[in-house]
């Protein structure tokens, strides 16, 4: 999380912004984190992206390790097993069969490193203690309907928090439903920047 919150950095500072909202879907919840943290000032907000449902959720290190099993094992079969319970059963199938075949293509030495770290911050409390240092003034998502959102826990960690659910929506919303995320979306970047510009 950190190598790509530094990435996420970079591309701010090249940018030449002074203030910048960060949007990150599903991994890019705590990338965009950690970004923020590097980016102290600059930031005005963060937008999740079905993500960060609930940073108070702890998982053992023995749940990590059944959860990262059958990705070690076979990678492609692994991830295609893993994602494919993150869509509604209405998911175009042609676009759930484009999200499969991307996600199982991935580099598995990149990829199973990358998950793991990012559900390593929720067995360590880092997932929570992460937005204490980024005291930001609105924490905004953007998520489907298949996870519940802990909306007192976030708040207990950050300096706002709210959230909006689009009902039936899946986790890859954003492509999906399109037309309603993008609307949504809208609404949640005005929000922060009129906050931004108080």
């Amino acid at each position: 999380m950190a190598s790509f919150g530094q990435d996420v950095q970079a591309v701010v500072e090249a940018s030449g912004s002074r203030r910048v909202i960060l949007i990150g879907h599903s991994m890019g919840g705590p990338v965009i984190a950690e970004a923020a943290r590097l980016l102290p000032g600059r930031v005005a907000g963060l937008i999740g992206v079905d993500t960060l449902e609930d940073v108070e959720y702890r998982m053992t290190r023995e749940e990590l390790g059944g959860l990262m099993a059958p990705l070690r094992a076979d990678f492609r079969a692994g991830s295609r097993e893993f994602v494919a319970g993150m869509f509604a059963p209405d998911t175009d199938p042609e676009l759930r069969e484009w999200v499969l075949t991307d996600v199982s293509s991935a580099p598995p030495t990149i990829a199973l490193s990358a998950m793991e770290e990012m559900m390593m911050q929720y067995v360590t409390g880092e997932a929570a203690t992460v937005f204490e240092a980024i005291r930001i003034p609105v924490m905004a998502t953007v998520n489907g309907d298949l996870w519940p959102v802990n909306a007192e826990a976030n708040r207990r960690h950050m300096a706002a928090f709210d959230a909006v659910i689009l009902e039936g929506a899946d986790h890859f919303l954003m492509m999906d439903r399109p037309q309603e995320f993008n609307q949504a979306l809208e609404r949640v970047i005005h929000v922060l920047a009129e906050q931004a510009a108080e």
